[in-house]
């Protein structure tokens, strides 16, 4: 198994597959899953000749178990301090949801020559709670809400989520994937309390405002109508808006987890924006 140690000693996992030569794919996964969220994916750009990069974010997964650091600045910096030990160069960032908000911190703080192009997937960015200079944000209420599902009953509530709004499995005519909900709550729970507790702040709270101005790298910004977990117009098209170079593309009745539901479209989408 791979593993960096990050600033604080905390050992981070990460799958790397591919040619050391070729350009280097990154993945950022949402909260509470793991660098497995993207197997697909991974599968996909490896057939297409890249090398592609997965890791578990601290806390999550095969990773340190850590009480501390779970907010986007020590995320970041895991992520720089992964690139460095890889010596990656030119590298695409994608993340998905909270790996979306990860990845656009990284992107605004990005060493020269690191970061080729970002792509946002169904990402929280640029702010999810409601607040004076976010009234469309969802209530504070909500999020905890979740820490009080969370430290009560854990796993049921990774089975809610994985079985109604994150994939969209809770509206009607949809086809469930049993196979998808237990995955989603195996990498749920392997992952720690704790950093999956603290993780709620970091994702829900984080403004990434300034960091979306700052990212001048290409930028796709793909997002579904209906996502039920990061609400669409108060997401992706603002966070276009802001991106210096920012493209959006909407996915009509799409939902949150749409990489996985809609692996075909997206990777072709995903695909065609990098060799753009």
């Amino acid at each position: 198994m791979n593993f960096i140690s990050a600033n604080d000693g905390a050992q981070i996992f990460y799958k790397d597959w591919g040619p050391r030569d070729a350009q280097p794919l990154v993945f950022h996964h949402g909260w509470p899953l793991t660098a497995d969220e993207w197997d697909n994916q991974l599968l996909f750009f490896l057939a297409q000749g890249y090398r592609v990069i997965a890791h578990d974010r601290r806390g999550h997964g095969r990773s340190t178990q850590t009480d501390g650091g779970n907010d986007m600045d020590t995320y970041a910096a895991d992520i720089a301090a992964l690139v460095t030990a890889l010596g990656l160069k030119g590298a695409v960032h994608i993340g998905h949801s909270t790996g979306g908000g990860e990845a656009a911190h990284y992107a605004a703080r990005a060493a020269p020559g690191a970061l080729a192009k970002l792509i946002l997937v169904g990402a929280v960015p640029p702010v999810m709670v409601k607040k004076a200079s976010n009234p469309g944000g969802l209530p504070i209420e909500v999020f905890d809400g979740f820490r009080k599902a969370l430290a009560e009953d854990r796993s049921q509530f990774y089975l809610d989520i994985a079985a109604g709004p994150f994939y969209g499995f809770n509206r009607e005519g949809a086809q469930i994937s049993q196979g998808l909900v237990q995955n989603w709550w195996r990498q749920g729970m392997v992952g720690s309390a704790k950093a999956h507790y603290d993780c709620i702040k970091a994702f829900s709270e984080t403004d990434f405002t300034e960091d979306l101005k700052k990212i001048k790298a290409p930028t796709l910004v793909m997002h579904g109508t209906d996502d039920q977990v990061v609400p669409f117009a108060d997401s992706a098209p603002l966070s276009a808006k802001l991106l210096t170079n920012g493209v959006l593309k909407a996915y009509d009745g799409y939902p949150h987890g749409m990489a996985a539901t809609h692996a075909d479209v997206i990777n072709a989408d995903m695909l065609a924006f990098i060799r753009s």
